[in-house]
């Protein structure tokens, strides 16, 4: 197997334009687990971790520009504030030293249904930026950007240069479910964000589906039943349906993790509990930490 190391980003897309069999790392804490377990030996190895530009961030347009390289550990640190569904993820990300390399880039990449930066990702309405030697620069909306099991619309010769998302301008909650509390892959996950100005609720669901998902029948219903300006108290019952719908948009498998039928009654608990937790943030001017 060739260990490539390219010095330039612009190194790296000609690196991968001539092997598109090259399998790209930034922390290497999804790709090194699977080679050890003999699930997946790539022809090349393209590290991306000498080049500085990618472990960089940014505002532009009002939008932030993350780096694919930035670890989990910074992602916490510099922008909890401004990213807390993110963040929270982040936190239930393995254990210290996982942080510290593991990369969102690399979990995009990697595209497993039980990622657990894709929930949040995806509520917040993130995109992908993949750039190509041949093509250039690509935006991949997150909710289009997960194509199956382990899977993405990245073409063989692209890959990802950052992630853009808004700051947060309302609550945002992470919650996740594993068979530990920590250095445990999701049983099922769930991801919601307030965005007040455009009174509209989003959500992720992860470890539920083939591919991370949005509950997009549920976001609607429950985008009409809340009270944006009045800041007025849940319905119980408008709260009920939304749980309900989000366990209906998931399609889960039984695993040796969990069943199916757990998997859609634990969404529907955690959609319940972190609509709560935001509603309760956004009527009250506060940003809570609740233990996810």
């Amino acid at each position: 197997m060739d260990f490539l190391r390219p010095a330039s980003w612009q190194d790296a897309l000609g690196a991968k334009a001539e092997r598109p069999g090259a399998r790209p790392v930034q922390g290497g804490t999804d790709v090194m687990v699977e080679m050890n377990f003999d699930r997946d030996r790539p022809e090349a190895l393209l590290d991306l971790t000498g080049i500085a530009a990618l472990a960089e961030w940014d505002m532009a347009d009002g939008r932030l520009r993350v780096g694919a390289g930035v670890p989990y550990a910074r992602l916490i640190t510099e922008l909890g504030e401004q990213l807390p569904g993110l963040a929270q993820a982040s936190r239930t990300v393995g254990s210290p030293q996982i942080r510290n390399r593991g990369t969102v880039g690399g979990n995009l990449g990697a595209a497993s249904p039980a990622g657990d930066a894709h929930p949040p990702l995806l509520a917040g309405d993130a995109v992908i930026e993949a750039e190509s030697a041949a093509r250039g620069v690509r935006m991949i909306r997150a909710a289009d950007f997960f194509t199956g099991v382990k899977k993405n619309a990245l073409a063989p010769d692209e890959l990802i240069r950052a992630f853009w998302t808004v700051p947060a301008t309302g609550p945002q909650y992470f919650s996740k479910i594993g068979t530990r509390n920590a250095m445990v892959i999701a049983v099922c996950s769930f991801a919601l964000a307030l965005h007040p100005e455009e009174r509209r609720v989003g959500t992720g669901l992860g470890s539920a589906a083939p591919t991370p998902r949005r509950a997009a029948e549920a976001e609607t219903f429950i985008s009409h039943e809340l009270d944006w300006d009045g800041r007025g108290p849940l319905a119980d019952t408008a709260v009920r349906r939304f749980a309900d719908l989000v366990g209906e948009a998931a399609s889960p498998i039984d695993d040796v993790r969990g069943t199916g039928g757990y998997r859609r009654h634990a969404l529907s608990v955690m959609a319940r509990r972190t609509l709560a937790w935001a509603w309760d943030d956004y009527r009250t001017g506060t940003s809570g930490r609740r233990a996810s």
